[in-house]
């Protein structure tokens, strides 16, 4: 169990490293690849951003990195804990239960974060622009099917 914890407390370390980087990475743009390896600068492309709407998501972006970067690596925490509790064969289903809500908990706080950054990131639009995002199957800013990936690793896809 001390061998558990003490790669629990690595792990949680070396990802809170990675998320501030991360989040300092002044790349961000249409140029970052997203979850699935493929750039959303088509996104772009089709809503004729002006260069100061680019500069206000990008910076919305960053902003957005740096508030969740916690968030993340409590995602990770509980997902890691709970992994644990599971294969531990003296687990408590009460502890497994309690832990499942602590995790549900925090999706629901990331879920709530993305959708604030989302309507954001809509006040720097024109209502045209609004338009096209739903012919574009939603927001249009790497919020797709993969966004929740970045709870094994913060590779979000804007």
């Amino acid at each position: 169990m001390k061998k558990a914890v003490i790669a629990l407390g690595l792990a949680v370390v070396m990802f809170l490293s990675f998320a501030y980087v991360y989040a300092q990475d002044p790349k961000v743009g249409p140029e970052v690849k997203g979850v699935q390896g493929h750039t959303y600068e088509h996104h772009w492309k089709k809503l004729n951003l002006d260069p100061k709407q680019k500069a206000g998501l990008r910076e919305l972006h960053r902003k957005f990195k740096g508030e969740t970067a916690q968030l993340v690596g409590q995602l990770v925490t509980k997902r890691i804990e709970l992994r644990l509790l599971w294969s531990d064969p003296k687990a408590d289903s009460a502890a497994i239960l309690a832990k499942e809500k602590e995790l549900r908990d925090l999706q629901n706080q990331m879920k709530d974060k993305i959708v604030q950054y989302k309507l954001e990131a809509r006040k720097l639009l024109k209502p045209e622009q609004i338009e096209k995002l739903g012919f574009m199957g939603g927001m249009g800013f790497g919020f797709g099917r993969g966004f929740h990936h970045h709870e094994r690793g913060f590779k979000e896809s804007f």
